[in-house]
């Protein structure tokens, strides 16, 4: 400290008894500075009038110079002359030289010179303003001519009419102006040397004389009287004692005797005798001990006391320091740090989520107990939907409680409360302002809302609030509502700024999980809107899906279970890379894509052709618009199972390999050829085609289910295979449920499709066929077989309508076909009759004129069937056409699903197939 250092050098001074420092030098020292800034000042003044003066005179001179020249007799006339410059530079030399100046100069009144020092000038311009001179006045001025810094004077010549004909001017240069004030200054500066000296010794023999006279003072006493009183008692704003070896006060302050209350005599008694001293400060004083900043009460202060030993001589040296006003600012420092860190945590802590309801959670947890000790925030209902609140409605959502105790007295979360008009709540609402109440025994409003539950809010304790409004972007969501009550002191004006920008930081991420929440329900409906709601019923594959959307929201996978022609399904997997609304509707396009082309009955291979032309074409129609909406990494796998034949035919553009899960519950990937991903063409696709038993089970998925960044590829595929091995009873739907608990853990982080579909196959006694001779008197007796198999069916009632379709179908494959010509009757969920042979063309619909005898074939049997259509076989073609069976003639098991299953997402399906032509 700086203080015990000046207090330890007066107490060592004054030990001493002796000065460091002489009075009479330092006197001497100011005398001689003051005498040498005397000389310099009169050498100074007396060079500027030099120099005044001399241009002064060179001013005079050069006046009286041209004057006299001008009026010279003989000028007019030599000014007349054919040349005058040969009659009056000889003239104006001689003049300059006798009169003692650099140059005379003579020109006519355009300033162009007759005369001048340096002849090579004569002929040029005169550098100086002749304007004044022309009107009959002497010009002097200060000029940089050929002569250097000249001062000339400038005087016009007149004719006898008294009219200005030339002009005559003459000057010095300023160097010989100056140069006889330079000739000057060694006797002013001898002089100035002279009075210096003088001086010098004259201050000498005063100071000299002064440290005579006040040799014989008290170093002790000059030290106490200037040094102590002078710095220590009127300069420092601490209070400074010095107690001896003895424990007297040796040396007190006005400082210290304030803060202490000590008396004006308090120097030279002992400690233990000052009255008043408190009795930390006296023991602290008798202790002789070190102390740094201990702080002790005295009176109504709270005093900082320092304490260091004084020097050889023993005894100490104290400071005081009254540190109460210290304390209150070092505690709103504090506090405001604090603040400062609660709003800092405020950013930090909330709107991580972009969900309502967690970041109000997460508002009030930031603000108890560091701010309040209850917060409540409620919404409008619209906010937590996504929406933006429309009209003035006072009814909100109680979304959040957050206390110091748990047995709070507040409403619940998720109840509706209606705050009636003079409520903070209502009145907030209505004025976007927030609301500040001290004392909650005045808030009548909250009375009126809920007399019985603001008792129960005061029997807590709780006696002030603030109602804060929560607004973003001019939209008022809400309101957050701060309660105190282990603090007696209510809240006051600064703390409702505090609850103000806390809630603005809030709210902001507030409306940003909202406006998320509106985006992200629009994608979810879009997506399940694209999505398979319910599976087909069919009687071949017993289904069940899973369908799990990732943590960011929507993506491209996606499913789907087709029925086909001739009791046969197709299940379809795919994947668009990427997430969000332009994902979720290229899937829709390609689902959409994928129906469309399975209604033309292709093979796998084929149809994943035709989409990677389409993905293709759509990607170069929308890379002209907007680069980014291109389809990009788009997968699929397409199969094709016939329960008749137990056979599954499947392609894949670049998507991951089936599971096959056999009877006995051993597992293997099926080996279909790995094409490009759709949409970069170039490649054809290769088809594989299985031999399934009744009762595999096929497992689609997407890469969701088995990608992870803590593991490759084949460890996924690893996981599942070991999660479907050994359960050979379990469903379809055990299946989904083990492989996404198995695998999944929490929401993904992909989108996940998986689709587990078991085998079901066609009883051979549902089935009948026969070859047909290339023979038009054949038809006969295939009426006569089916008729037979209808009846043997118990399905007499078809027979008419049966007999009527084959005829036109198999007289159309002798008359245009060619063989072999193929029969089947199929009972399924409907009657299917199907006409095969060897060629490819296909028959169309038309309206034959009455004048033709044939074209109706097709006609009528469209009339007839419910359905009918064509399908390409790598033998040729077949025709088929459904009718629908009798009600009583439907098997149980085909009219509904297993009791207590659900039709919905999560739910198996299982039923015969409705196929579509």
């Amino acid at each position: 400290m700086d203080s015990f250092g000046r207090c330890a050098d007066i107490r060592s001074r004054l030990l001493r008894r002796r000065s460091p420092r002489s009075v009479a030098g330092q006197v001497f020292l100011l005398q001689v500075a003051l005498v040498v800034l005397l000389v310099a000042c009169a050498v100074a003044a007396l060079v500027l009038q030099s120099q005044r003066a001399g241009g002064e005179e060179a001013k005079r001179r050069s006046i009286a110079v041209a004057q006299t020249f001008a009026h010279s007799p003989g000028i007019l006339s030599a000014l007349r002359a054919p040349e005058p410059s040969k009659v009056l530079q000889p003239l104006t030399e001689q003049g300059r030289r006798s009169a003692g100046v650099d140059f005379i100069v003579v020109m006519d009144t355009r300033g162009i010179r007759y005369t001048h020092p340096q002849p090579d000038r004569i002929g040029e311009r005169f550098v100086g303003r002749i304007e004044p001179s022309l009107t009959g006045r002497v010009h002097t001025e200060s000029v940089h001519g050929p002569l250097g810094h000249e001062v000339q004077a400038t005087v016009p010549v007149r004719s006898g009419e008294g009219t200005v004909v030339a002009l005559v001017s003459a000057g010095l240069k300023v160097t010989t102006v100056t140069s006889g004030v330079a000739r000057q200054l060694p006797l002013i500066l001898g002089a100035g040397a002279a009075g210096l000296a003088l001086a010098t010794a004259g201050t000498a023999l005063v100071g000299r004389r002064l440290r005579r006279q006040t040799h014989n003072l008290r170093p002790s006493e000059m030290t106490r009287m200037y040094e102590h009183h002078d710095t220590v008692l009127h300069s420092v704003r601490e209070g400074v004692l010095i107690v001896g070896a003895d424990g007297r006060l040796l040396l007190m302050n006005d400082e210290a005797a304030l803060l202490l209350d000590l008396p004006p005599d308090a120097e030279g008694r002992l400690v233990t005798e000052l009255p008043g001293l408190p009795r930390g400060i006296r023991e602290l004083l008798t202790s002789g001990r070190q102390a740094t900043e201990e702080v002790h009460l005295a009176g109504e202060r709270l005093l900082a006391v320092s304490q260091r030993p004084a020097g050889r001589g023993g005894g100490t040296v104290v400071a005081l320091r009254d540190s109460t006003e210290l304390r209150a600012l070092s505690g709103r420092a504090e506090m405001a740090r604090q603040r400062l860190k609660l709003l800092y945590d405020a950013g930090l802590g909330i709107g991580d989520s972009l969900d309502v309801t967690r970041t109000a959670e997460e508002l009030a947890q930031i603000a108890v107990p560091r701010f309040a000790d209850f917060v409540t925030v409620d919404l409008v209902d619209a906010v937590l939907q996504g929406e933006e609140p429309t009209g003035t409605g006072t009814g909100m959502r109680r979304t959040a409680v957050k206390g110091v105790r748990e047995d709070h007295p507040f409403n619940e979360v998720g109840s509706l409360i209606s705050f009636v008009p003079s409520t903070p709540h209502a009145r907030g609402l209505g004025t976007g302002r927030s609301e500040l109440v001290p004392d909650l025994a005045t808030a009548t409003g909250l009375r009126l809302q809920d007399a019985e539950r603001v008792g129960r809010i005061e029997a807590c304790g709780i006696h002030s609030m603030i109602s804060v409004p929560i607004q973003a972007r001019g939209i008022t969501l809400g309101v957050a509502v701060f309660w105190r009550s282990r603090r007696p002191e209510p809240f006051d004006e600064e703390e409702l700024s505090l609850a103000e920008e806390l809630v603005a930081r809030a709210a902001l991420s507030i409306d940003n999980a909202r406006r998320y929440t509106r985006e992200h329900t629009l994608a979810v409906a879009l997506q399940r809107s694209l999505l398979p709601r319910a599976l087909p019923e069919q009687s071949a594959l017993e289904v069940a899906f899973r369908y799990l959307p990732a943590q960011s929201g929507v993506s491209g996978d996606w499913f789907d279970v087709i029925p086909l022609p001739g009791g046969r399904v197709a299940l379809v997997v795919g994947d668009v890379v990427g997430h969000g609304l332009h994902a979720a509707a290229t899937m829709g396009r390609l689902r959409t894509a994928v129906h469309n082309f399975s209604t033309l009955d292709l093979p796998p291979d084929e149809l994943l052709s035709r989409l990677d032309d389409l993905v293709g074409r759509i990607d170069q129609d929308e890379s002209d618009t907007d680069r980014d909406s291109g389809v990009v990494g788009a997968t699929c796998l397409y199969a094709v199972y016939d329960p008749v034949e137990r056979r599954c035919a499947m392609a894949r553009a670049g998507h991951l390999a089936p599971a096959v899960v056999g009877p006995d519950g051993d597992v293997t990937f099926a080996d279909v050829p790995a094409g490009l991903p759709l949409g970069l063409g170039g490649m054809p696709y290769q088809a594989a085609e299985l031999e399934l038993a009744e009762g595999t089970q096929l497992v689609l998925y997407t890469d969701g289910l088995i990608e992870d960044r803590a593991w490759d590829l084949g460890v996924g595929m690893d996981m599942l295979r070991e999660t479907l091995a050994g359960h050979r009873d379990r469903s379809p739907d055990e299946h989904c449920r083990a492989v996404v608990e198995g695998l999944l853990h929490g929401r993904p982080k992909d989108d996940v499709a998986v689709l587990v579909a078991r085998t079901l196959a066609t009883p051979d006694d549902r089935v009948a066929d026969w070859d047909v001779p290339s023979d038009p008197a054949a038809v006969a007796g295939m009426r006569a077989a089916v008729t037979r198999k209808l009846d043997e069916w118990d399905l007499s009632e078809l027979s008419y309508g049966t007999e009527l379709v084959l005829s036109e179908l198999i007289t159309n494959a002798i008359r245009h076909g060619s063989p072999p010509i193929h029969v089947r009757l199929l009972r399924d969920r409907t009657l299917i009759c199907e006409v095969s042979d060897g060629t490819s063309t296909s028959p169309h619909l038309r309206y034959a004129a009455t004048t033709e005898e044939g074209g109706r074939g097709l006609f009528l049997v469209s009339q007839v069937a419910d359905h009918w259509g064509t399908r390409y076989t790598p033998q040729g073609k077949v025709i088929w056409a459904e009718q629908a069976l009798p009600t009583r003639d439907v098997p149980p098991a085909h009219r509904a699903g297993p009791p207590g299953q659900r039709r919905p997402e999560r739910s198996v399906h299982e039923a015969n197939a409705h196929t579509a032509g």
